[in-house]
């Protein structure tokens, strides 16, 4: 199967967003504070570890279309639409940056999903799926919580 160069650019650029997602995760995992701290401390070790998983299986899957990750943090800079937060300390704002940064990477999943069906690639289809899923289970959750710190 050949792969479209613009195909495995996304999932590249997938790679190097989930890169800086899982350094802004650790930097609150690092910084938070205040009354929360206890439950959010767990719960960011928790999504950071993920993460990493997530990492690791984008950049595997690319390498399986035969093509290389990226692998610079430079490259991760310029390519992820996930930027590289202040440092935050507040729960909820930190929250808030989670669900913000898994809608922004649930729409990129979405979109390779596509190309990855209009490829006939269900090796790419079934991670894109199961990611997507997650998330969407994650957002709702993160969503209950926020409403609940009000």
């Amino acid at each position: 199967m050949e792969i479209p160069t613009t195909y495995t650019e996304r999932l590249n650029v997938l790679l190097a967003s989930y890169e800086l997602h899982y350094q802004n995760l650790r930097s609150l995992h690092w910084n938070v504070k205040g009354a929360k701290f206890f439950e959010l401390h767990l719960k960011y070790e928790e999504l950071y570890s993920r993460t990493q998983i997530i990492i690791d299986e984008v950049a595997e899957r690319i390498l399986t279309l035969g093509v290389t990750p990226l692998s610079r943090f430079s490259d991760y800079l310029a390519k992820s639409i996930i930027p590289e937060n202040n440092l935050i300390s507040n729960g909820e704002e930190g929250m808030k940056y989670i669900l913000d940064a898994q809608k922004s990477l649930l729409k990129l999943e979405r979109e390779i999903l596509n190309l990855s069906s209009d490829n006939d690639d269900e090796g790419t289809n079934a991670l894109m799926s199961d990611f997507i899923r997650e998330k969407e289970k994650t957002n709702w959750m993160f969503t209950a919580w926020l409403n609940t710190a009000n």
